[in-house]
């Protein structure tokens, strides 16, 4: 009996295994396709994403799979206008290491993903295909198309936009989406063309781009789709990949060789209309579908997974009552609503602003894309007894501080893993944290702090107990005599 199956093997689903199995839960991760998905798809990790995973133990491993800076350059009916760079300042900081988007297609992130998870001694079971599903109070049984069952105590469907799990559960996915697809999509080789940056051709006949990747010959592509006679979108092709190109960009040297992904999108702007049916839960794109602008697809989908598998984690180990999962629903479903306005909304500025000379993709950060302010300051699970500019519910900023053997260390280097831990902020917090009997999934660090340096990050002023959480958001502020707070929080997770 597997502990959790997980349908579906994108980032999502490889992100919530690998939280699972480093906790030592049993996983088994099925996905239908028989072969693994070569073409490029999202092509961004936004910073937030890339604390997760580099706590995961990937963070040096995408760092050289990708590329931090890429200009964009803009060209309107065929003649280039600017080159501008969105992260050209961004650099890593006391409080943030990773400032920037990576940049790197969808599947670089999941072979990664997939390899952390096999050194954990789980291997993706493809061609595997969920056709239906039972459950009661006991587990979920999942029943396979070649007639196999996979009984488990819970299961979470990570299976896209079309999710099979989600229709079997009869939830509805609300929201609206276009008949037509708007875009072309696909994987090429180019000839001609510069890949220090992404080409970005606008003007009175739509939109054709040209991402380059690092390391690698293929670009990907999208466009506005080639008319047919019947004034109805054509069908992905080279051959009207090549048209495309000669008509956006006006250049008769421009050569596409070499498609490998071919792929059309359409608006869709959709969220589940709840995120648990008993044992039974949905993450990424199973959820909630959007616009492209801002690459918040892929991003949302493995914080999605990152909030859940500590939670599903210490339910299967005891550490906390049944009840912390319904947390999950709680703190992700806004996200995912905040999602779909903010991609909506830099969708239409996109749209708007490409009629204008020298407007790009750019155009579509019309909000914070990059993780770092994300919050749960609505959560029942946030407890903030201080106030301050950093709070419970918040993104946990790093900073330096000791290690455990005194050498100079990073907050996120004691956070790393899928423990609490419990920061003794100045020497006033030192006989608190000394005297409290934490559970052994309870790291305290004691920071005398004497330069204020991790004060000042969390917008502290004096002493304080500061306890985060396994995901790196803040759980609960409190004195530093107030040790009562802290055992009162742990105790109420249920364990």
């Amino acid at each position: 009996m597997a502990t959790v199956v997980i349908v579906g093997a994108g980032p999502t689903g490889l992100t919530l295994a690998c939280g699972l199995a480093r906790q030592g839960v049993a996983v088994r991760v099925i996905d239908r396709a028989g072969e693994f998905p070569t073409g490029s798809r999202g092509k961004t990790l936004n910073p937030r994403s890339l604390e997760v995973l580099a706590d995961l133990g990937l963070g040096e491993r995408l760092a050289a799979a990708g590329r931090t800076h890429l200009p964009f350059r803009k060209y309107f009916d065929g003649a280039f206008v600017n080159e501008t760079e969105p992260f050209a300042g961004a650099r890593p900081t006391v409080t943030t290491p990773y400032p920037a988007s990576l940049w790197l297609p969808q599947t670089r992130v999941e072979r990664l993903l997939r390899e952390r998870l096999a050194e954990n001694g789980v291997r993706v079971e493809r061609g595997t295909e969920l056709v239906d599903l039972r459950q009661d109070g006991a587990g979920v049984e999942a029943r396979l198309a070649d007639g196999g069952r996979i009984t488990a105590e819970y299961l979470v469907a990570c299976d896209g936009g079309r999710s099979t799990v989600r229709k079997l559960l009869g939830i509805p996915f609300v929201g609206e989406g276009d008949p037509e697809p708007v875009m072309v999509c696909g994987d090429v080789e180019v000839e001609g063309l510069d890949p220090a940056a992404w080409h970005q051709w606008f003007g009175p006949r739509g939109a054709f781009m040209l991402c380059p990747f690092t390391g690698t010959r293929r670009w990907q592509l999208q466009s506005s789709p080639e008319s047919g006679a019947d004034g109805r979108p054509v069908a992905p092709s080279l051959e009207s990949f090549q048209r495309l190109a000669a008509l956006h960009t006006g250049r008769a040297d421009l050569r596409l060789r070499n498609a490998t992904w071919l792929s059309t999108w359409r608006v869709n702007v959709r969220m589940a209309e709840r995120y648990r049916e008993g044992r039974v839960f949905l993450a990424g794109d199973c959820a909630h579908v959007h616009p492209t602008a801002g690459g918040l697809g892929m991003n949302t989908g493995i914080q999605d997974a990152w909030n859940l598998a500590w939670k599903l984690g210490y339910v299967l180990r005891g550490l906390a009552g049944p009840a912390l999962l319904d947390t999950y629903q709680e703190e992700r479903l806004p996200i995912a609503a905040w999602t779909l306005d903010v991609t909506s909304a830099g969708m239409a500025a996109v749209t708007e602003g490409s009629v204008t000379p020298g407007v790009g993709v750019e155009a579509g950060r019309v909000g914070d894309l990059t993780g770092l302010a994300m919050t749960y300051r609505w959560s029942s699970l946030a407890a903030d007894r201080l106030g301050g500019p950093v709070r419970a519910g918040d993104r946990a900023p790093d900073s330096r501080c000791p290690g455990p053997d005194g050498a100079p260390a990073r907050l996120f280097d004691r956070f790393a893993g899928d423990h609490f831990t419990l920061l003794g902020l100045g020497p006033g917090a030192r006989p608190a944290l000394g005297g409290l009997p934490l559970p052994g999934h309870v790291r305290p660090v004691p920071l005398d702090d004497p330069d204020g340096a991790v004060r000042r990050a969390y917008g502290i002023t004096g002493d304080a107990l500061v306890l985060v959480r396994p995901d790196n958001h803040l759980a609960l502020t409190a004195r530093p005599d107030d040790g009562g707070a802290v055992l009162g929080y742990l105790g109420g997770l249920g364990s």
